[in-house]
């Protein structure tokens, strides 16, 4: 294959081609198992052309599926900083992405792939591995996983109430308000609780 270095010189078709090779790899095999030398080379272009163009593998999927949002790092620039105030972090990230005045953010998501069943489910597996896997990799230790799970649920409650299926009292929230009432679950979530006690022998032979 002949393949260009570097900026492709008078090649404006070159983006498009290699968002469509992406889009059809990513609803063939997923986000996980698409890789971006599989993409170079379904769209006959070299590698380096893809971090040109798009930056990275994220903000590929992201343009290619219409998907805009997936461009953003708003998400893994709030984790890091102080500990203590991730959850609020975390909340004002989504927050400023659905309503970015921008356009760059949630509220730039084509219509026609929030329909879509096969863009979603290719979306649901990027927010897995791009969000809630790269919130379990911060938080680290045994129940990483499942304080990450918690603190998405929170998270995708937000989503659902605030933008996809609004709920007026939740709409009507400040920024301010998103974090008084959502900031302690969401700490709580990413930070665990200690587990119950369990009943002492007294008390269970007691009954």
């Amino acid at each position: 294959m002949n393949k260009t270095r570097g900026r492709p010189p008078g090649r404006p078709a070159t983006k498009a081609r290699i968002a469509g090779a992406a889009r059809g790899l990513f609803l063939e095999r997923g986000y996980q198992r698409t890789t971006l030398r599989a993409v170079a080379a379904e769209a006959d272009v070299d590698v380096a052309l893809i971090g040109y163009h798009f930056g990275s593998k994220q903000g590929l999927f992201g343009e290619s599926m219409n998907l805009h949002c997936g461009r953003s790092n708003a998400i893994v620039s709030a984790l890091g900083g102080d500990p203590a105030g991730l959850a609020d972090r975390l909340l004002d990230a989504v927050t400023s992405l659905w309503e970015d005045p921008s356009g760059a953010g949630f509220a730039a998501m084509d219509g026609t792939a929030l329909r879509d069943e096969d863009v979603m489910r290719v979306f649901r597996e990027f927010l897995e591995r791009e969000v809630l896997g790269r919130i379990a990799d911060h938080l680290g230790g045994r129940d990483a996983t499942d304080r990450a799970t918690a603190a998405v649920a929170v998270i995708g409650g937000l989503i659902f109430t605030r933008y996809l299926n609004p709920l007026g009292p939740v709409t009507a929230l400040e920024a301010a308000d998103v974090r008084r009432i959502l900031g302690p679950p969401l700490r709580a979530a990413l930070h665990g609780r200690p587990r119950a006690a369990r009943p002492s022998a007294q008390v269970s032979q007691s009954h």
